[in-house]
């Protein structure tokens, strides 16, 4: 009997102590390969820019990349300054209506800049103003919508999934150009 017993103690004691050794390893060896290589310590509070120049908007593309979904705003001359914030509605500049905009959050871009060139002639023009990108299977984007010029600034609707982290940032070029950028994380 009492080789019963010490034989159920010690598979009792290896049990505790085996078992959580391997629910430690086998999780770290499933997400070392994914955590590691996603940027870190971006948030979702407002971000802005303060920063007047005479730039005017040219184009706006995306991209989709293995943590995020990019929005790249292209200018002409240097970067302007900007407000990125999340929104619960995001409005039209001319009639103060919100624009529908498909996701579980809305982020608000403001620049300090506009679609028309000096001489007034449109600079950006998209096709149609609710879909300026297609962004069909993206992770993150639902929706990038225009919501036009007005006393030198320019909004846009940026549709997304939920309320997930982002930053922004401006690159030189290309030429005498420069980009405004919109990374947003794919999750927490």
């Amino acid at each position: 009997m009492n080789a019963v017993r010490s034989l159920r103690t010690a598979l009792a004691v290896l049990a505790v102590v085996a078992v959580p050794a391997g629910a430690v390893a086998v999780p770290a060896a499933a997400t070392a390969g994914t955590s590691a290589s996603c940027p870190a310590g971006w948030g979702s509070l407002s971000e802005a820019m303060n920063r007047s120049t005479t730039a005017v908007l040219t184009n706006v593309r995306t991209g989709r990349h293995s943590c995020f979904d990019r929005v790249v705003f292209d200018i002409s001359g240097k970067p302007p300054g900007y407000t990125v914030r999340y929104a619960s509605e995001v409005f039209y500049t001319h009639t103060n209506r919100p624009m529908p905009l498909r996701g579980g959050a809305q982020l608000e871009f403001a620049i300090d800049g506009n679609e028309v060139d000096a001489t007034g002639r449109p600079a950006f023009q998209p096709p149609n103003e609710l879909e300026v990108a297609d962004v069909t299977g993206y992770r993150t984007l639902r929706q990038v919508a225009s919501g036009g010029s007005a006393e030198g600034f320019t909004v846009f609707g940026i549709g997304v999934r939920a309320r997930l982290p982002f930053r922004v940032f401006t690159l030189a070029g290309p030429g005498s150009g420069s980009r405004l950028v919109i990374d947003i994380a794919h999750r927490w």
